[in-house]
């Protein structure tokens, strides 16, 4: 398919766009325990202790060859890997320029680059994202009938854990549902892929099981990984039996919190499609559609799962937005006209909006902010009525769309600064990021960097006992230092530094003092109304429930407790 102007330039700036937003400040959020449990089992294999590997084979055993390079472990390195997978996302619609047109393919792309969900993905340590770049670029490369590049991505996909499987019964369900409509004649025969022949399978397959047998076993030096990544379905699996604290209207609502121009657009689409009888359309339609309740109705579900299901969702929307590309030259004037009328009417709305769920004055007030609110959509009604009249339909279509864009990309480009973590609020929630904040993670490893320097010059000379809590974040939080993990404080050992959730403990009291700190602030989804939920939607405000630990510091460490020299 012929390829526009510029286009090679506009994808490599996606590309940049997407590497600036996913490797900005890389290091500065601490890992969860969902992600220090994948980082924990890496710098085990960097460090020659060969740990159980669980369904991540190819984030555990690629990052441990970051961490053994670089000669230690820390949070950048510990999503590089995400990062750089998050990145090529953002050139996969390249291998679906013929499905999905041109201009699609490369709006798609840069809503790739800018989409809050999957960055959040991207800046997240384990195999979420890297999971669903290397089954789309396997599924991509093999319509291109590259095979090589086909075996190689397919075979890390199956090493990427249990989110494959999510994915893959998706496409298989979509696949199933798809064929009365094949058969009907709905599909041209012109933009399917002719299929691949005996030879190029085999090649691929071959290529598959090398980058599964090189990788899966770090080449040879880990070999667990090979037999590792087949838990990934049993896990997925057990998970149909697990409950979860995220409720499924949770999950509907974030995708309307986040993505907002993509859903609008995408039903826009979707209707269009499926009365006029576009292939494409129905076809996405029916994919987006069975990931999105696959995702619902997991029970052990989470808003990540939703990642598959971003896809579909906005190349239905990258559609739309093509079509309203088709701008003539002596429309620009008006259209643009509309557009600014339109984003200026939208950005007043969601001012009052803001001032409206914040208000505490008069009833008199909030009485005239909501009738503002409803008054400035009748004008923006009335305004674009008075367009069609005016000049056109066609004119007033494009510059309500555009509009509408302007205004949700503004919003959208917030919502990612906020999934990313590059924009911090205080006690604020983001549903993108699973496991809670972790408040004071800093001070606390200050606290003992501090301790540890006073009593030996070196900040990680001294040990850390963590006791009776089970949190990965807080072992990887002292990766640098020893850790013990114990169940109980033994009476006989007197341990430099213990880290523990018991206040009064008389064991370690008479011996020890002790700071108290906030390890971790989990969001209380099922408890909250709809005046949370509008706190949120303002400034991401929730009810949320800490979780106090208790550092203790043996007598002798600190510098009142030495004898005068």
């Amino acid at each position: 398919m012929r390829a526009f102007r510029r286009e090679t330039v506009l994808y490599g700036l996606a590309l940049i766009v997407g590497l600036a937003v996913r490797f900005a400040a890389l290091e500065a959020l601490p890992l969860t325990d969902t992600e220090a449990k994948w980082a924990l089992q890496a710098l085990g294999i960097a460090n020659g202790t060969r740990p159980p590997l669980g369904s991540s084979p190819a984030y555990v055993l690629l990052t441990s060859i970051l961490f053994f390079t670089y000669g230690g472990a820390s949070n950048a390195l510990a999503r590089l890997m995400p990062a750089l997978a998050g990145s090529g996302l953002v050139l996969v619609p390249v291998l679906f320029r013929q499905r999905l047109k041109p201009r699609a393919a490369l709006i798609l792309a840069f809503v790739i680059a800018l989409e809050p969900g999957l960055v959040a993905l991207s800046r997240q340590a384990g195999s979420s994202i890297p999971t669903i770049t290397f089954a789309l670029a396997a599924w991509g490369f093999w319509e291109q009938r590259r095979m090589s590049w086909t075996g190689i991505c397919a075979g890390l996909a199956l090493l990427s854990g249990s989110a494959l499987w999510v994915g893959l019964l998706g496409l298989i369900v979509t696949w199933a549902i798809w064929q009365p409509f094949a058969r009907g004649g709905q599909a041209p025969v012109q933009d399917q892929p002719k299929r691949p022949e005996r030879r190029e399978r085999l090649e691929a397959l071959w290529f598959a099981l090398a980058t599964m047998a090189l990788v899966g076993t770090l080449f040879v030096l880990a070999p667990s990984g090979i037999s590792s990544w087949l838990s990934g379905l049993p896990e997925y699996i057990r998970g149909w039996a697990r409950a979860s604290n995220i409720p499924a209207g949770l999950m509907a609502f974030s995708l309307a919190a986040y993505q907002p121009l993509g859903v609008i657009l995408a039903l826009v689409a979707a209707i269009r499609g499926w009365v006029q009888g576009g292939h494409r359309v129905r076809l996405l339609t029916i994919w987006m559609v069975v990931s999105l309740l696959l995702s619902l109705f997991y029970p052990d579900r989470q808003i990540t799962d939703l990642g598959w299901t971003l896809i579909p969702l906005w190349a239905l929307a990258s559609l739309e937005v093509a079509r309203s590309l088709n701008v003539r030259p002596e429309e620009r004037r008006e259209v643009l006209g509309t557009m600014a009328l339109s984003f200026v009417i939208l950005a007043f709305i969601w001012l009052n909006f803001l001032g409206l769920t914040q208000f505490s004055g008069l009833p008199d007030q909030a009485q005239a902010r909501t009738w503002l609110i409803f008054g400035s959509f009748f004008l923006l009604v009335m305004s674009l009525l008075l367009v069609a009249v005016g000049w056109s339909a066609r004119i007033a279509r494009f510059g309500a769309i555009w509009g509408l864009v302007a205004a949700a990309a503004v919003y959208s480009f917030a919502a990612t600064m906020g999934a990313a973590g590059l924009r911090q609020m205080p006690d604020a929630v983001d549903m993108w990021r699973p496991g809670g904040t972790l408040p004071e993670s800093d001070l606390l490893l200050a606290s003992v960097h501090n301790m540890s320097d006073w009593s030996d010059l070196n900040v990680n000379a001294q040990p850390v006992t963590i006791v009776g809590i089970s949190s990965p974040a807080l072992e990887w939080l002292f990766h640098e230092q020893t850790v013990i993990v114990q169940d109980a404080v033994s009476p006989t050992e007197a341990a430099p530094m213990v880290v523990a959730v018991n206040r009064d403990d008389p064991v370690l009291a008479p011996r020890y003092r002790g700071q108290s700190f906030v390890w971790r602030r989990t969001p209380l989804w099922e408890q909250t109304g709809i005046g949370n939920w509008l706190d949120w939607a303002t400034f991401h405000q929730l009810p949320q429930q800490s979780e106090m630990i208790i550092l203790w510091v043996r007598n002798d460490l600190f510098l009142d407790a030495r004898p005068e020299p």
